[in-house]
């Protein structure tokens, strides 16, 4: 018989708060963490503002000389593994470091040391790279270097589906427990993608809302006048056990994870597939492995952009799935506030559900102001519900064509 997997920690960094209780305030309240961008001059750029994470310093949370040799996106993860271990009140020592492993999506990785260092490597020649280029660019490092700071020594790997590598993570850790190769995993997702070459880059892909008179208002998934994806950063770890591991070291629960799955569109690049087709089968594979009935779903957690393909298709996936269900489901977008965390927006989404589910909240998507016909459903506008939430469903799509779902529901014995 396969383990039952519960979460009993959650940590993050996010444009909302450099730990999840404040994060979580500012889902609540509805806030924006967007503004214009701070981290670089956006002089002549088609977009001038992100959500940034303001007043982040590696060194609260790792040696200095150490924090030098990691990207922004590492120190991230490393923050929230650190906030989500304390909240699980779980050590790791000789006696279970080896029954205890990392699994951490980027769909990035270093892009900020890598664009920093081609910079030296135009202007100051190929002697002057640094040597830890390398370990501080690619994306497995989140994964590497949280097993070298908490002593981890179960499996260790990063996912990499683009805006689904979060989500993929936290399935892949979910299914490490249940086949039991390891006891509890550390699992999430990380990204820094705001220099100019990530900003600029989207932009030359046409996916970046170009609001810049109104940044907080930019991000507006479900909203008819939305006109792109508004980038993040942040990250977002959970700690993951196999239930009788938890309640034999007297742990709390905040939820359980019922079920993942993932499927490909094999259609394009960037575009989903018509009518979310793949993204529907990967809703509908997630809720018969997790044993419920589509009415069984309380609330959605959007993949969200406001981009208009993805909003209009995830709509129509979802109407598909659910039937007549769809239109009695809350799905809300905490894009709309923390914006697009690319590779760590699956797991941060998947803890939203978590405390969704223990709090009996629902955040907004703020910024809906003006329906859109072909997207028709609860998007929970503007302002935060407070309702029992006994399943929640957590929707991550990525450039390649990725679509993955993780089911969460309310803990019983």
């Amino acid at each position: 018989m396969s383990e039952r997997v519960v979460i009993t920690g959650m940590g993050a960094v996010t444009p909302l708060g450099l730990d999840m209780p404040s994060t979580w305030d500012g889902l609540l309240n509805g806030r924006s963490g967007m503004d214009y961008i701070t981290a670089f001059e956006t002089e002549g750029f088609e977009t001038t503002f992100a959500a940034e994470v303001k007043g982040f310093d590696p060194t609260n949370y790792l040696d200095r000389k150490e924090a030098r040799r990691m990207d922004r996106f590492v120190h991230f993860a490393i923050a929230a593994t650190k906030e989500a271990m304390a909240v699980a009140r779980f050590v790791i020592n000789d006696g279970n470091a080896t029954d205890v492993g990392v699994i951490i999506g980027s769909g990035i990785g270093g892009i900020i040391t890598l664009s920093e260092q081609m910079q030296v490597l135009a202007q100051k020649g190929p002697g002057r790279i640094s040597p830890f280029l390398i370990p501080m660019m690619i994306g497995n490092m989140a994964a590497g270097q949280t097993s070298i700071v908490t002593g981890a020594k179960g499996p260790n790997f990063a996912t990499v589906s683009a805006c689904s590598s979060g989500a993929d993570a936290v399935g892949q850790a979910f299914e490490t427990i249940r086949r039991g190769d390891a006891r509890v995993m550390l699992t999430g997702g990380a990204e820094a993608p705001i220099c100019p070459i990530g900003v600029s880059a989207f932009n030359a892909a046409r996916a970046l809302s170009t609001r810049n008179s109104a940044p907080q208002g930019a991000s507006r998934p479900f909203d008819a006048q939305r006109d792109g994806f508004v980038m993040g950063e942040g990250a977002c770890v959970l700690v993951l056990e196999a239930l009788d591991h938890a309640q034999a070291r007297g742990a709390t629960i905040i939820a359980e994870m019922a079920s993942y799955a993932a499927t490909a569109d094999a259609f394009h690049i960037t575009q989903p597939a018509e009518n979310g087709e793949g993204g529907a089968r990967a809703m509908t594979l997630a809720l018969r492995r997790a044993g419920l009935q589509p009415e069984a779903v309380d609330y959605i957690n959007a993949h969200g952009t406001s981009t208009q393909m993805n909003d209009k298709f995830e709509t129509l996936a979802i109407k598909g799935v659910l039937g007549d269900h769809a239109r009695r489901v809350a799905v809300s977008s905490t894009k709309s506030m923390v914006g697009h965390l690319l590779g760590a927006a699956g797991a941060f989404e998947a803890a939203v559900c978590a405390l969704a589910i223990r709090e009996g909240a629902i955040p907004p998507t703020i910024n809906y102001e003006h329906p859109d016909p072909e997207c028709d459903l609860d998007y929970v506008p503007n302002e935060a519900r407070h309702v029992p939430v006994r399943v929640a469903m957590s929707n991550s799509f990525g450039f390649g064509g990725h679509n993955s779902c993780v089911v969460l529901k309310r803990y019983e014995a």
